[in-house]
């Protein structure tokens, strides 16, 4: 059997442990609160960010990549504890400089095999292929099996999240002034998604109980295989649980309860998107 290591960021917003069990490694992004600067799910927790962004007055927290030298020693520590190869999953290259970090440490490793996968996305569309890898991974799959059957499956994933306002991915430089002022003079609850890379808004309900529906019908179109709900502390836990019911009694098929989990949005993410979120990301069944 193969010895293949799975590697990817914060961004991916695994629950506190999920990762670990999962046989995934995380490397943290840094976010900043003025002079302060913590790494990501390490010097910080998603529910110590949350305090802090929700707090009054507090500043605008910013997000930075993990530099080529943090990916480096995760990837030597890797080999170091027998892997013979490492696939590393990654927020989006048009979203962060994080992809970029993840190839120079392994252009600075060339005798050792490490394949990188921009998976396009951020969050929990981030996470469910590290998820995937890492179960092909356990079987004893190679890395470039696990590579190839990874890129094939990313068109199936998908994500859509609605939230309160456009002000936090405009501050964060994610979307464009024009296009969140577009948002706020509308005073719409826009639904985020992300395409070829890039943050977009694919569509503008006038109310968050619209956007919500909304959500549902766009997650619940076609039968899933796995399914990840992603929301904020503002919103109060049966509402979530909720929300998750209704996606599920309306999935064409079900959903294996397995294969189903609730999460915050972390400290790597949640800058961009603000409070007041809820959505999902998920993986279409074939």
């Amino acid at each position: 059997m193969s010895r293949v290591a799975i590697v990817t960021d914060s961004t991916a917003d695994f629950p506190p442990g999920a990762a670990a069990a999962a046989g995934l490694r995380v490397v943290p992004l840094f976010v900043r609160f003025g002079s302060e600067e913590f790494r990501v799910g390490v010097d910080l927790t998603t529910e110590q960010f949350w305090a802090r962004m929700l707090a009054p007055d507090a500043p605008f927290p910013t997000t930075a990549a993990p530099s080529p030298g943090t990916f480096r020693e995760t990837f030597e520590s890797c080999f170091a504890d027998g892997a013979d190869a490492v696939v590393c999953l990654t927020i989006s290259a048009k979203l962060s400089a994080t992809f970029q970090s993840a190839t120079l440490a392994a252009q600075a490793l060339p005798d050792r095999e490490i394949r990188l996968i921009d998976t396009g996305s951020t969050s929990m569309s981030t996470g469910i292929p590290a998820l995937l890898a890492a179960e092909l991974a356990a079987t004893g799959a190679t890395a470039s099996e696990i590579e190839a059957a990874v890129r094939d499956r990313l068109p199936d994933v998908d994500l859509y999240v609605a939230v309160d306002t456009l002000d936090y991915l405009r501050k964060g430089g994610r979307l464009s002034p024009a296009r969140a002022a577009i948002g706020t003079v509308l005073s719409v609850k826009p639904i985020i998604t992300v395409r070829d890379g890039i943050v977009e808004m694919a569509e503008k309900p006038r109310t968050r109980a619209k956007a919500r529906e909304r959500v549902i019908e766009l997650v619940t179109g076609r039968p899933i295989e796995r399914l990840a709900i992603l929301h904020t502390p503002t919103s109060p836990r049966e509402e979530v649980e909720a929300f998750r019911d209704r996606i599920v009694a309306r999935t064409p098929g079900g959903i294996d309860p397995e294969l189903i989990s609730i999460g915050l949005i972390g400290a790597s993410t949640g800058p961009h998107l603000g409070p007041g979120l809820m959505g999902a990301a998920f993986l279409r069944r074939r």
